[in-house]
């Protein structure tokens, strides 16, 4: 699926005219990680993203999820650089600003204006509270829109504080990833409408929808302990992590009976002289026992024991090992980019118009910004005058450090 380096580009280039979104013109302005990704994903499965980069020159470029873009540098604080881009957004099927409720209108840039002027676009708008409520021009980050969803509640082991699994939960999976599903969502219904639409993208709501599980499973007992005492939240003994004689871990999820089963099996004790599995008040104790038995072998000599197994037990892997492990390896689940530079594939996996993603490094600020401008109609003249006035920056060639 996936070749490496100059052939990669040139088969990448022939496999974006049949990428699912090939076409799907998108201004991403730049900004923390959640719009970075959002815009990755797009730029995977084929859009053209341009990020529209900060200036003055001294910006630095903080988004190492740029993958597949191409940068134009503009000062949209200007009345010209705000001009530019709404000229930009004339021609754009997507926008994605990541910034506070009240900033682009400010600029003359909201959406009751881009939309008037091009109404099949499609005005993303993601941030961590969202476009209204008290907390819509309010500062935070991963962890504060975690705690505000509910989630953070759920989540830390018995006896500790709540626990912010780094900013996965609110920043990409609420926020980047839910705002690339509304915009695919958007796209998709403006095929027969014909109209354009605003996405207002809340990280709160993005990852409280997430957890749409947790709140619909309530009834069935699940969560009905004290945090940390759960089925899934390291209460039970067989879903927890183990360490191994070497340093490193074991991941088990045995839950149902018959895994359960061999996974007793594995460890070489016998069912029939154990407490039930789900007798919650020896869970404890059996973590214990789990414990002084994984802590016994090492991880390569627990991969044996368990390989082949539906004991629900794998190794848990560092970013190191990962790429290397054998069923990783025979998906190429990991790609390397002409630098070497190991990432995820992107996933999910399409049959018939499958993701080709860019090996290329990322791009340099304001590196395709001459190009960008002629490709939305701009002239040579208009550049150049926008250039001496120091609104935007042309050929950036190396990064701004």
């Amino acid at each position: 699926l996936v070749v490496k380096s100059g052939g990669g580009d040139r088969c990448a280039r022939q496999a974006a005219a049949v990428m699912a979104l090939s076409g799907v013109r998108v201004l991403e302005l730049a900004g923390l990680a959640p719009a970075p990704l959002c815009g990755m994903i797009l730029a995977d499965f084929g859009a053209q993203v341009v990020r529209v980069d900060r200036m003055p020159r001294s910006a630095v470029a903080t988004d190492v999820q740029g993958r597949g873009k191409r940068s134009l540098a503009l000062d949209l604080k200007r009345p010209p650089g705000a001009a530019v881009l709404r000229r930009l957004c004339c021609g754009a099927d997507v926008l994605i600003e990541p910034f506070r409720h009240g900033v682009m209108e400010k600029l003359g840039l909201g959406p009751e204006i881009l939309l008037q002027e091009n109404p099949r676009l499609i005005y993303a708008r993601l941030t961590g509270f969202g476009q209204t409520g008290k907390l819509a021009k309010s500062a935070g980050h991963d962890i504060n829109y975690l705690a505000l969803s509910g989630v953070l509640s759920k989540l830390g082991r018995k006896h500790e504080n709540p626990y912010a699994p780094l900013n996965l939960l609110a920043d990409f999976a609420g926020g980047g990833v839910m705002c690339a599903m509304g915009i695919v969502i958007a796209l998709y219904e403006r095929t027969r409408s014909g109209k354009g639409q605003v996405i207002d993208a809340s990280m709160v709501e993005g990852a409280a929808y997430l957890s749409s599980f947790l709140w619909k499973s309530q009834n069935l007992g699940l969560w009905n302990r004290p945090r940390g005492e759960n089925l899934l939240d390291s209460g039970a003994p067989f879903y927890e992590i183990y360490k191994t004689s070497d340093g490193k871990f074991m991941a088990v999820g045995a839950i149902e009976p018959q895994f359960y089963e061999q996974l007793i099996k594995g460890l070489g004790l016998d069912s029939g002289k154990l407490p039930s599995q789900l007798s919650f008040p020896d869970w404890p104790e059996m973590k214990k026992k789990f414990a002084s038995i994984f802590a016994q072998k090492t991880q390569a000599e627990w991969c044996s024991i368990f390989d082949g197994t539906d004991a629900c037990v794998t190794p848990v892997l560092s970013f190191d090992d990962v790429a290397s492990y054998q069923h990783n390896k025979e998906r190429s689940s990991f790609i390397k980019n002409d630098q070497e530079e190991l990432s995820p594939r992107p996933a999910p996996l399409l049959s018939r118009t499958p993701a080709v993603p860019s090996f290329k490094r990322d791009p340099f600020i304001g590196e395709h910004t001459e190009e960008i401008l002629l490709e939305y109609g701009f002239t040579e003249k208009e550049i150049a005058e926008l250039n001496s006035d120091n609104v935007l920056e042309i050929g950036k060639t190396k990064a701004n450090l």
